[in-house]
């Protein structure tokens, strides 16, 4: 544990918002702590959404969700260099198939414009069916958004919570927030299973358990309402229907099932939207399987269901109100909250953790500024895509990149290692396999996951049963048959 004595800023959650809050204080000469209760980063909210880095034409002009996710947008195509983001520029479509949701579109048009969207169009039929000739025969427009992309929401959180951890943040994993101190109505500091923290301020940032942290501060002054959506991936393989994000016209409560590649050359269909009371109900259902598809068929007919290789679920934070809490606790002294971070919050997390910063500055933080922040995160090796002299001379140097562990996905135990050593490094399967990508592919893992073990419980010298597929009590192995693995040693 750090010492208790100087800590300026505690960030409660390691989502994209807290990570990228971290990565913004990190810019000033502050002692920041940020406390994820989970073995990672980025396991709930931010896990399981449509990754979608929308332009920001939804939204009501003049709430927090319009205005910051036209800044994030922005931010998140300066960054993408320095921090190495996987991000691609793809473009979106807001398909019509009706004069209504021509009309529809159009006010989305004018809506965007208030917003400062640029370079939005609304396209004829024809137009529309150049750029994405799978669309259904019902298409009659769309509204374009050149600014829309996709993005890897994982990368984008690790890319964050690297930087602030070069930069002086520290980062402390499984480490609940079990209580907040408040003394004369202001923040004392928080209690964790490891012991009490003192500090100035505590930014909550925790998603989906947002209003129970504000709870433990005595500040009851929002709800928070957990919205599940459920997904379909597809095999990168299978023939890929979309180019771009393709939207439906969006209903009061979504943004609708949509089709959309990945920035690893996937195809998703989803989500769909269900208010649920369970924070962590993740499960899907066939039924709900079977809704995403009718409502992607609707858009791009013949969905190849056939190629999928996995579903997932992922709860949006849905707050009093509809727009994100961002801003100092109307209850308690030192306590500003982001929350309510629903759609459009991946794209507008740079943006919110600004005006967090500024919010921290107003309620008397000193802020100097770090002088000694770089703005730059160290590249990775991605094998699977240098050519095959690059790949020689890696192999010369290390070894470990000679040996392909995912075969699916081309990935190498040089990959592995370097993951499971980098900063906020791995520490469970599931955690490699956001990093690296080996159990993405068709298999799911069912070829490297053991051989993965094996490498986590070497590099962390850990008995395989010790190590954990994902959760804190996730463990995968109740013993190991006395044999060697071909990965036991390097």
């Amino acid at each position: 544990m750090p010492s208790n004595d100087r800590t300026d800023v505690i960030i409660v959650g390691g989502g994209i918002v807290g990570a990228a809050i971290a990565r913004e204080l990190a810019k000033y000469d502050l002692n920041v702590l940020l406390l994820e209760r989970h073995p990672d980063l980025a396991m709930e909210t931010t896990k399981a959404n449509s990754a979608i880095l929308h332009a920001g034409f939804d939204a009501s002009p003049g709430s927090l969700k319009a205005l910051l996710n036209v800044r994030g947008n922005e931010l998140f195509r300066q960054l993408q260099a320095d921090l190495g983001l996987e991000l691609k520029l793809t473009g979106s479509l807001v398909v019509a198939t009706s004069a209504a949701e021509m009309d529809a579109i159009g006010e989305l048009y004018s809506r965007g414009g208030e917003n400062g969207v640029p370079g939005l169009k609304i396209l004829s039929r024809e137009q529309v069916l150049d750029i994405e000739p799978n669309l259904t025969e019902q298409t009659l427009g769309a509204l374009h958004a050149p600014t829309a992309g996709i993005i890897s929401p994982f990368g984008a959180a690790l890319a964050f919570a690297e930087n602030a951890a070069l930069n002086g943040v520290k980062i402390i994993r499984e480490c609940p927030v079990t209580a907040i101190a408040v003394t004369d109505g202001r923040i004392a500091g928080v209690h964790t299973p490891h012991g009490f923290i003192a500090a100035r301020f505590v930014v909550n940032a925790a998603g989906v358990g947002a209003d129970t942290v504000s709870r433990l501060a005595g500040d009851d002054s929002f709800r928070i309402k957990p919205r599940k959506g459920e997904y379909l991936l597809f095999d990168k393989k299978a023939s890929c229907l979309v180019k771009t994000v393709v939207f439906p016209t969006p209903t009061k409560v979504s943004k609708g099932i949509l089709v959309s590649p990945t920035v690893h050359g996937n195809m998703f269909v989803g989500p769909n939207a269900l208010d649920c009371r369970d924070a962590d109900d993740v499960d899907t259902s066939a039924a709900g399987l079977a809704e995403i598809v009718a409502g992607a068929e609707k858009l791009v007919p013949g969905i190849p269901v056939g190629a999928s290789i996995t579903q997932f679920a992922g709860l949006r934070a849905v707050a009093d109100g509809g727009d994100f809490i961002i801003g100092p606790s109307p209850a308690v002294g030192g306590l500003v909250h982001a929350a309510g971070i629903q759609s459009p919050g991946l794209t507008a997390a740079p943006a919110i953790a600004e005006r967090v910063a500024a919010v921290l500055r107003d309620l008397g933080l000193e802020m100097k500024p770090n002088r000694r922040f770089n703005p730059v995160n160290p590249p990775r090796v991605l094998f699977s895509e240098l050519d095959a002299a690059a790949r020689q001379a890696l192999i010369r140097e290390n070894p470990l990149y000679g040996r392909v562990i995912c075969r699916c996905e081309t990935i190498t135990e040089g990959e592995i290692v370097a993951a499971i050593h980098s900063v906020c490094g791995a520490r469970t399967v599931d955690g490699v396999k956001r990093r690296t990508r080996a159990g993405m592919g068709r298999c799911q893992g069912g070829f490297c996951g053991p051989r993965v073990t094996a490498i986590l419980a070497r590099e962390l010298s850990l008995p395989v049963t010790a190590v954990r597929k994902d959760t804190v009590g996730s463990y995968l192995f109740f013993d190991k048959i006395p044999r060697l693995c071909e990965v036991d040693s390097r």
